[in-house]
């Protein structure tokens, strides 16, 4: 069952303006990028559940965070039907993440009052994601839309709460042109998961680039 309600998550999002996106298939691992994200300030966490066995590792992560991070909020990403978003949110997930519009998922995390962010490409599906209940819309992928995007959005729509998931890295410069352009949040993974030359990640590197990057949006956030 979730920790926080859906309005608590949302209000996280806003005030943070950064969710990690990460996976590993190792649960020791995972609980060590974890913490390099909450002790760089990050207070949530998108386990994007891309591998097997993958709702196993999130579980003994959300025990963890439950018992050892106070006020982090883990969620789940790449959800893609209602079977594995009710999976997830058994298992103690906060949050639920489509890379695409499903109105199935919808309706099971509504059921239980989950938030979810709905994967969205068109003004269209923007405007059909929130009429389900879609508080912040995920802009996927990030990239092929950029600032522009969004900023045409908000013009009709200045109610919409959007992130932006790929094509985000944590500059001043790239930051600085989706929260002028009027995002709420940004998803960050790659950019984020510093690694060494060797492939493990580099967990100082990462807090280091979370608490950055928390920095730089929160100068953003109080210019706007």
């Amino acid at each position: 069952m979730a920790q926080f309600t859906r309005i608590e998550v949302a209000q996280v999002m806003k005030e943070t303006g950064l969710v990690p996106l990460f996976f590993h298939n190792d649960v020791e691992v995972s609980k060590k990028v974890l913490k390099a994200c909450y002790n760089g300030g990050a207070r949530l966490l998108e386990f994007t559940a891309r591998g097997d066995f993958a709702h196993e590792v999130f579980g003994e992560l959300t025990k963890y965070a439950i018992t050892k991070l106070p006020g982090m909020i883990l969620g789940v990403g790449s959800v893609t039907d209602a079977a594995a978003a009710s999976l997830y949110m058994s298992m103690g997930a906060n949050f639920i993440v489509t890379p695409v519009l499903r109105e199935d998922i919808a309706i099971v995390c509504n059921r239980r009052k989950v938030l979810w962010s709905s994967g969205c490409g068109s003004l269209t599906e923007i405007a059909r994601a929130e009429e389900l209940g879609c508080e912040i819309v995920k802009l996927f992928p990030g990239d092929i839309y950029g600032p522009k995007f969004v900023k045409g959005v908000k013009g009709p729509q200045p109610w919409t709460s959007i992130m932006p998931t790929g094509g985000v890295s944590p500059t001043e410069e790239n930051l600085s042109e989706w929260f002028n352009a009027g995002v709420t949040c940004v998803g960050m993974g790659s950019k984020l998961m510093s690694k060494h030359e060797n492939g493990d990640f580099n967990l100082e590197a990462i807090e280091k680039l979370v608490k950055e990057s928390l920095d730089i949006i929160q100068r953003l956030k109080n210019n706007l």
